[in-house]
């Protein structure tokens, strides 16, 4: 090896995570709840690293059973937040202690705040034993109002997706401007990924089976939405889904997730579509155009 050739490179990276929050250290709850939680979402959150937060516990967790079983369901687990009094055994199993920022905590408290009650959330799905959130570090304030924000300016992202790559807005500049919104004007195939970080997304194309798109904000599709498609990742229960051709695999807004598996209504098939969330309910109505 010449003199110099690198080694290696430390490289900065933002990391989209699960937020796996627990209410309790119930292991047969959880597991129980996380089971069928993962079957019911039907792969949507596959492959997405995780991060546990057992903040809210007092009594010891069972660490073990409790990662085999992410890891059986393609969620990597990459770290905790746990208590002094569980981090310890936290990191005896192997995982590494983690923290969010005020600001996230924040918006993850608000966001929970505005849910029914419940034992607790998995991957985003409200559930009886686990909570999915962004685990990013640098949320927005969720007390801030999109009124009060200037109108966004539109970003276009050029040769950011790849084969099996994930094309991610940039951060916003400052907490008090609002975020460019993240243009993708390619289809997108299966096994592609795109996450619009603090922003919209809007993707000129088909979304194909096995594809997904994840917005903070809303989405917007200008063809078939086919694949998978999570608005409002980061709690914003105003989040809504806008596609010219409703196909979609699994939708989900806010965290509160549906599996396309039942037969739809004529007029929304394959037809213009729109989905909000209305308290615990995603609603798929027409969209005249």
């Amino acid at each position: 090896m010449e003199a110099s050739s690198p080694v290696l490179d430390f490289k900065s990276t933002t990391l989209y995570a699960v937020r796996v929050v627990l209410y309790t250290a119930d292991t047969a709850a959880i597991l129980a709840a996380l089971d069928q939680r993962m079957a019911d979402a039907a792969g949507f959150f596959d492959d997405e690293p995780v991060v546990i937060d057992a903040s809210r516990l007092t009594d010891p967790v069972d660490w073990d059973p409790l990662l085999a079983a992410l890891r059986r369901h393609r969620l990597p687990p990459i770290g905790v937040m746990a208590p002094d009094a569980l981090a310890d055994s936290a990191r005896a199993a192997g995982l590494a202690q983690v923290s969010l920022p005020p600001l996230a905590a924040k918006l993850s408290s608000e966001a929970g705040a505005a849910t029914p009650s419940s034992a607790a959330k998995v991957g985003g799905a409200r559930t009886d034993a686990a909570n999915g959130d962004a685990a990013n570090a640098d949320a927005p304030d969720a007390a801030a109002k999109a009124d009060t924000l200037p109108a966004p300016t539109a970003r276009k992202a050029v040769d950011v997706v790849a084969d099996t790559g994930i094309a991610v807005s940039e951060p916003p500049a400052s907490a008090g401007m609002a975020v460019a919104t993240l243009i993708i004007d390619k289809p997108l195939r299966s096994g592609q990924k795109v996450y619009a970080r603090h922003a919209d997304l809007i993707v000129l194309g088909v979304v194909s089976h096995g594809a997904e798109v994840i917005a903070d904000g809303n989405i917007h599709v200008y063809g078939p939405l086919r694949g998978k498609a999570m608005a409002g990742a980061r709690g914003n229960t105003d989040a809504r889904i806008f596609t010219t051709q409703f196909d979609a695999e699994l939708i989900a807004v806010a965290g509160v997730y549906r599996s396309m598996t039942a037969a739809l209504s004529p007029d929304i098939e394959n037809k213009p579509a729109t989905v909000r969330l209305t308290g615990d309910k995603l609603l798929v109505d027409p969209l005249d155009i």
